[in-house]
């Protein structure tokens, strides 16, 4: 990637890519999601992401991203990521994905290495459903199986915390202390859903795992909403529709739900409108239409 480019260039905003940006309670979502057109999200505070259907300069800096599925929407400017960071001279990043896809990934990277003559220096790393991922001694990403037309993952980010046990509650600072000493483990590990991310699936996916309907954020797909579309087409293809959230209303305990990846069918004027009017009294304020 020959530009005339240095590591200067990170402290001035290139606008190269639409981006979208929410905070709540000190986090922040930063993305943008069409169907078909690209996926990209991240969450700076946790240095990490979700997908690289395109790559906002400004995400240039997050070492860790989390790809749910090898669709060119949500994984084609992976070379460009890398090679970018390369020629700024930052460590290579960590790219989580599907196991499977792994090996054709690598193969892509070595192709565009050939091609580009710079290193395609990054570490793929293959994740199954199930599988937890210890980002530091705060954060623990679990991987969990959704449903789409190839095999895909949704990750929910969990905060650890450390809480003192209810039997000591009563105790002394210094008393702690020396239990602490003798090698008494006075803490228990709480964890915190705080963000949980989809992809690209059919309402299986939000049905796979009970705390994605009590994560903090929940950023998922809404591919359709108009009225009359066929389920079975809309499943078949690995989506969910607008009826399929509202059949689950009632279980969404999330204090923001983020809606994206819709269809471009649509305008987005229609998009907005059909959602508002259908949206029970308890989800309005809380769930953000992304356009």
């Amino acid at each position: 990637m020959s530009l005339d480019t240095t590591p200067e260039d990170l402290e001035h905003p290139v606008d190269n890519a639409p981006v979208r940006t929410l905070v709540h309670k000190g986090t922040t979502i930063e993305g943008y999601s069409r169907a078909a057109v690209q996926t990209y999200w991240r969450v700076p505070e946790m240095k990490l992401g979700f997908d690289l259907g395109a790559q906002p300069w400004s995400f240039m800096s997050t070492p860790n991203w989390f790809v749910s599925h090898t669709h060119l929407d949500h994984l084609a400017a992976l070379p460009v990521y890398v090679a970018r960071r390369r020629m700024m001279k930052m460590e290579p990043p960590t790219i989580y994905l599907p196991a499977e896809a792994v090996e054709p990934v690598g193969m892509l990277l070595r192709a565009w290495q050939r091609l580009d003559r710079g290193r395609m220096n990054v570490n793929l790393i293959g994740v199954e459903a199930g599988q937890e991922i210890e980002l530091s001694r705060e954060l623990v990403v679990k991987a969990f199986a959704t449903k789409h037309t190839i095999t895909s993952l949704g990750f929910l980010v969990w905060e650890r915390r450390k809480k003192l046990k209810p039997q000591y509650h009563e105790l002394s600072g210094e008393q702690i202390r020396d239990l602490r000493l003798a090698g008494e483990e006075v803490s228990a590990e709480i964890r915190i859903p705080k963000v949980a991310y989809m992809g690209d699936t059919t309402p299986a996916g939000l049905d796979a795992l009970p705390e994605i309907y009590k994560a903090e954020i929940l950023i998922m797909e809404m591919t359709f909403v108009a009225p009359g579309e066929r389920p079975e087409r809309i499943h078949k293809y690995g989506h969910t529709h607008l009826d399929d959230f509202l059949a689950r209303a009632d279980r969404f305990e999330n204090e923001v739900i983020i809606a994206s990846h819709f269809s471009t069918r649509l305008h987005s004027e229609a998009i907005q409108r059909i959602v508002e009017r259908k949206l029970p009294e308890s989800l309005k304020g809380r769930l953000k239409i992304w356009l």
